[in-house]
């Protein structure tokens, strides 16, 4: 009977090494999708750059990795910059994007060297000039437009509408001229460029080329308008992956092919000069990488429903409870055998939502068995907690028959180390 390998290493060897609830990144296959990018952003008419969206999933031995092969990383706080700086990071390729840097990230940032802030709105353009000049840093900044293009992706990840809670939309040119005059009086702070994002799991090139279109027809308008020309632009990340048999997905190096092309095309139409492309994709470089292994607990049958328990749920996958979000899975002991019986998989947290996979066909499941989630590389760890003090899982790469342990699993001892409780005064 076939076993479940993965990187060449069968998930019971894995389980019985590190425990469950188990994060399991395929490294030779996150090295894959970053060179099919690098590969495939490339363009003889600008330079170009693939910059990670450490947000999917931020460890520090991924950021040295994908830092080895010369991509560019996006960081959204001073956590996530700080792990970078950790990493060694070349920090004149590190993007620092957020609604909401406060200022002690601002100043983080400025005296790390980062090498550009993605500017939200008008009040942080204003305290970014401040902070810079009182610091005496220089700093390039590109500034977040939403080209409100509507993306087929569920509400909550849709980024690009008017009334979106990032960047300015396209249409609103008080403000956008507002950010650019307070730019122009800054000897700090450079207006290198603009920077769009239009939402995430998107699955075909159409929206990105639409984007595309819609922020070069913005760039001549600031040509002509405001003299504005040579500029950079970012046109996001949000590529889509496969979770389930029925997704039909474009593959990363195509989408970056396309949007390539696509750019040279509105350039050269249009009359406009962009330095530089850039995107930044994160899910897509991770999310299919990564399996979340698991040891079937109890079960149960309520009503129509045939439970399976498992040792984790919401709380190292928050995703099928917040975006109703779908997965594969597999017994990994049991793949020859047939897919007999239909089950709920549910986790152990405290929740009636805490739900993984509302129906999936899997041969008849018994306690103790391995089961895994595929494609819970993004977004898992990342958005894990410590709901009901479950502790966080461990994260390991395996690649060539090997296993490296990333992350340590989270013990009692992590969970209550900040708490300052103690005897009664």
């Amino acid at each position: 009977m076939s076993e479940l390998q993965i990187g060449g290493i069968s998930c019971r060897q894995l389980a019985e090494e590190y425990g469950t609830p188990l994060y399991i990144y395929d490294e030779a296959r996150i090295i894959n999708q970053a060179q099919s990018a690098l590969d495939n952003f490339k363009s003889d008419m600008f330079e170009t750059e693939v910059a990670f969206a450490s947000k999917a999933f931020s460890s520090i031995y991924l950021f040295k990795l994908l830092s080895r092969m010369g991509l560019g990383l996006d960081v959204v706080s001073g956590g996530e910059l700080y792990g970078a700086m950790q990493a060694g990071v070349d920090m004149s390729k590190v993007y620092f994007h957020g609604n909401n840097k406060g200022d002690e990230e601002m100043t983080m940032a400025l005296e790390a060297g980062v090498g550009y802030f993605v500017i939200d709105n008008v009040m942080e353009c204003r305290r970014l000039v401040f902070a810079a000049e009182d610091a005496g840093i220089k700093v390039r900044a590109l500034l977040r437009v939403n080209p409100g293009i509507s993306a087929h992706t569920h509400e909550y990840i849709m980024t690009s509408a008017p009334d979106s809670k990032f960047g300015i939309y396209v249409k609103d040119r008080i403000h956008i001229k507002e950010v650019i005059d307070i730019i122009a009086g800054s000897s700090m702070v450079e207006l290198a460029g603009f920077h769009s994002h239009i939402g995430s799991q998107i699955v075909e090139a159409e929206s990105f080329e639409r984007a595309l279109d819609t922020m070069t027809d913005f760039l001549l308008e600031m040509k002509e308008l405001y003299g504005i020309d040579d500029m950079e632009l970012s046109i996001g990340g949000g590529f889509g992956i496969k979770y389930v048999d029925e997704d039909e997905v474009e593959s990363l190096g195509d989408m970056c092919y396309r949007m390539v092309r696509c750019a040279e095309d509105c350039i050269v139409r249009k009359g406009v000069n962009v330095t530089k492309l850039i995107t930044e994709p994160g899910r897509s470089m991770v999310g299919e990488a990564g399996y979340s292994l698991y040891t079937i607990g109890d079960m149960k049958v309520s009503g129509d429903k045939h439970y399976i328990f498992v040792n984790g749920g919401m709380s190292d996958n928050i995703r099928p409870a917040l975006y109703e979000a779908e997965y594969g899975a597999a017994l990994v002991e049991k793949q020859d055998l047939p897919k007999t019986m239909n089950y709920c998989v549910a986790g152990k947290n405290c929740e009636s939502g805490d739900v993984l996979i509302k129906s999936v066909k899997l041969p008849e499941a018994m306690p103790g068995d391995l089961l895994v989630l595929f494609s819970t590389g993004a977004y898992g760890y990342s958005m894990a907690s410590n709901y009901n003090r479950l502790g966080r899982p461990a994260v390991v790469f395996v690649k060539d028959g090997k296993s490296r342990l990333v992350i340590r699993r989270e013990s009692y001892r992590d969970q209550y180390r900040l708490e300052m409780g103690g005897d009664d005064d």
